[in-house]
């Protein structure tokens, strides 16, 4: 097995990671969960669920990387750069056809889908870039910040419509607008 086929696996893999992480929290309400999964409908937790599954994906690279002895380079710098780089990618091209079209499931979908294998293409290039070995420590402590700064909004959300769950009508985990 190839790095450029375990990228292309790793498109489907993290598509259906999306899904399951989307519901775990719902499924199995936890402190622990709630930094990692979405805790309802907002934009930003959506944005936790794509972080997450990315990363989910990285971990199962790591064993398949290690079984096949695969070569590679920036484990830890590939994981960082795919998963926080899809975020904001992401937003900025949910909030584009959104303010267009208005909110259309199937487009929401194809953003997830396109934001997806972007991750990969920039996965595949920084696992393959042999000058990027001593960012890794400073990546795993971003993977680190970033679940801070994730499991913070969370519990402390900012009220803007980012953040507001409009299924639900509350902000973060408990933040019920009355």
């Amino acid at each position: 097995m190839t790095l450029k086929k375990i990228k292309i696996l790793d498109t489907f893999l993290i598509f259906g990671f999306s899904y399951l992480v989307h519901y775990l929290y719902m499924w199995f309400p936890n402190t622990l969960f709630s930094i990692f999964f979405p805790v309802n409908q907002s934009l930003w937790e959506h944005m936790k669920m794509l972080f997450t599954a990315i990363l989910m994906v990285t971990i199962f690279d790591y064993f398949i990387f290690k079984r096949w002895h695969i070569e590679n380079n920036n484990f830890l710098t590939s994981a960082f750069l795919s998963s926080s780089l899809s975020v904001p990618i992401f937003l900025f091209l949910h909030l584009v056809f959104d303010r267009q079209f208005g909110y259309l499931m199937y487009v929401n979908l194809g953003i997830l889908i396109f934001v997806i294998i972007l991750s990969q293409v920039i996965s595949y290039y920084v696992l393959q870039n042999k000058y990027l070995k001593h960012l890794g420590y400073y990546s795993l402590i971003g993977i680190i910040i970033a679940y801070i700064i994730l499991g913070f909004l969370t519990y402390y959300p900012p009220e803007n419509n980012m953040f507001f769950d409009k299924t639900n009508n509350k902000y973060g985990i408990n933040h019920y607008v009355v």
